[in-house]
C-alpha cells in the first residue's frame, strides 16, 4: 500500500507542477495587463531598502494565487471527481479528508484571500508607508484570528492537548495548547512574510520546508497530508521557474501569508512543531533580525545592528549579489531541514 501512496504523491506533485507552469503565463499576462505591480515604499524611514529595490517597482505581485489556486483546483477537483465517477483509482487519488487536509486547506484559502486584499491595497497605493497595504499590527491581528480558529478546532474538535518535545515525549498541556498553537502559527506566518523580500528566496525556502514536512507526514502514515504538501511543492516549483532572478512576478502576501500559516498548521498536525526551529531555520533568522533591529532602534536611540532588516537586506547592503544571497539561504535551509528530519527519525526510532 505504501508504494501506491508514493506513486500518488509523486504523480500529483508532478501534475501540480505542470498545471501551474501552464497557468503561469496566463496569470502573469493578466497581472501585467492590469498593472498590478508592486509598490516600493519610499517614506524616508527605510532609505537603504528603497534604494536597493527601486528597480523592482512595477513588477507584478499576487503570484501566490498560482500556488494556492493550484492546490484548490487539485483538491476540490479530485474530490468532486471521486463523487461523480465510480472508479477506484479516482477515489484513491482524492486527498481531501476531515482529519488530515480540511483544516490546512481552510487556513490556506482563508489567509490567501485576506492576503489578496492586502496585495490589492498595495498595488493601488491605499494604506501606509507610501506603498499601501496593511500595517504589520493589522497583519498580526489577522494571523492571530486565523490561528485562534485553528487552535479551537484542534482543542475541541480533535481533542488535541499534547505537545511533542523531541527525545522527551508528549507533554500534556491541557488548555495551554490553545495559546501555544496561536503563538506558533503567528510566529511562523510573520517569519515567512519577512523572508519574502528577494527573488526566489521565500519560494525556495518554503519548498524545502514543505518537502521536509511531506516526508514527516508520510513516515507518520498521514498520506493525504503528505499529498497535500506535495501539491504545494509542485506549484512552488512552477512559481520558482518564473520567480528566480530576475523575477517575472512576486508571491505577494496572498502567497507568503497563506503558506506561512499553512506550514505552521501542518507542523502542528504532525505534532512536530518544535522541528520548525530547524526546518524553518531561515524564517527564524529573518524574523529574529527584524526583532533585534527594532529593539535596538528603540532602546539605543535609533542605533541599528544591521544596515537593513530583515537580514537578507543587510547582505544586499554590504554588496552581496541578490542571487548569491538567495542560493546560500536555500543551501542553509536545505541543510537545516535535513537536520530536522534526522531529529524526527532519531526521536521516533524509525
Amino acid at each position: 500500500m505504501d508504494y501506491f501512496y508514493i506513486i500518488k504523491i509523486l504523480l500529483l506533485a508532478m501534475s501540480s507542477f505542470l498545471f501551474a507552469g501552464f497557468m503561469t503565463p496566463l496569470l502573469t499576462n493578466f497581472l501585467y495587463k492590469h498593472k498590478l505591480g508592486k509598490k516600493i515604499r519610499n517614506s524616508g524611514e527605510t532609505p537603504i531598502f528603497s534604494k536597493l529595490h527601486a528597480a523592482k517597482e512595477g513588477t507584478p505581485t499576487m503570484g501566490g494565487v498560482l500556488i494556492w489556486g493550484t492546490v484548490l483546483v487539485f483538491i476540490l477537483g479530485l474530490y468532486v471527481a471521486a463523487q461523480i465517477f465510480d472508479y477506484e483509482i479516482i477515489r484513491n487519488l482524492n486527498f481531501l479528508t476531515r482529519s488530515e487536509t480540511l483544516l490546512p486547506l481552510g487556513a490556506l484559502v482563508a489567509s490567501a484571500l485576506i492576503g489578496l486584499v492586502d496585495d490589492w491595497l498595495d498595488v493601488r497605493g491605499k494604506g501606509v508607508l507610501g506603498g499601501g497595504g496593511l500595517k504589520m499590527r493589522h497583519r498580526l491581528l489577522i494571523y492571530t484570528a486565523i490561528a485562534l480558529i485553528g487552535a479551537l478546532w484542534f482543542y475541541f474538535k480533535l481533542d488535541w492537548t499534547v505537545f511533542h518535545i523531541p527525545f522527551v515525549g508528549n507533554l500534556e498541556i491541557s488548555w495551554w495548547y490553545i495559546p501555544a498553537f496561536v503563538l506558533i502559527v503567528v510566529a511562523t506566518a510573520f517569519s515567512v512574510n519577512e523572508t519574502d523580500g528577494l527573488d526566489g528566496l521565500a519560494g525556495g525556502t518554503l519548498l524545502v520546508a514543505f518537502a521536509a514536512y511531506a516526508a514527516i507526514a508520510f513516515l507518520l502514515g498521514r498520506y493525504e497530508l503528505a499529498t497535500f504538501c506535495a501539491v504545494i511543492i509542485g506549484a512552488l516549483m512552477a512559481f520558482l521557474w518564473y520567480n528566480i532572478p530576475p523575477a517575472r512576478f512576486y508571491m505577494g502576501d496572498t502567497g507568503s501569508m497563506s503558506l506561512g500559516i499553512t506550514l505552521a498548521i501542518i507542523a502542528l498536525l504532525t505534532n512536530s512543531a518544535l522541528l520548525l526551529l530547524f526546518i524553518g531555520f531561515i524564517f527564524l533568522i529573518e524574523s529574529l533580525s527584524v526583532i533585534i533591529q527594532l529593539t535596538s532602534k528603540k532602546l539605543r536611540r535609533g542605533k541599528k545592528v544591521f544596515l537593513s532588516a530583515p537580514i537578507h537586506h543587510h547582505f544586499q547592503a554590504i554588496g552581496w549579489p541578490e542571487s548569491k544571497i538567495v542560493m546560500r539561504f536555500w543551501l542553509v535551509s536545505g541543510a537545516m531541514a535535513l537536520l530536522g528530519v534526522i531529529i524526527f527519525l532519531a526521536d521516533r526510532g524509525l
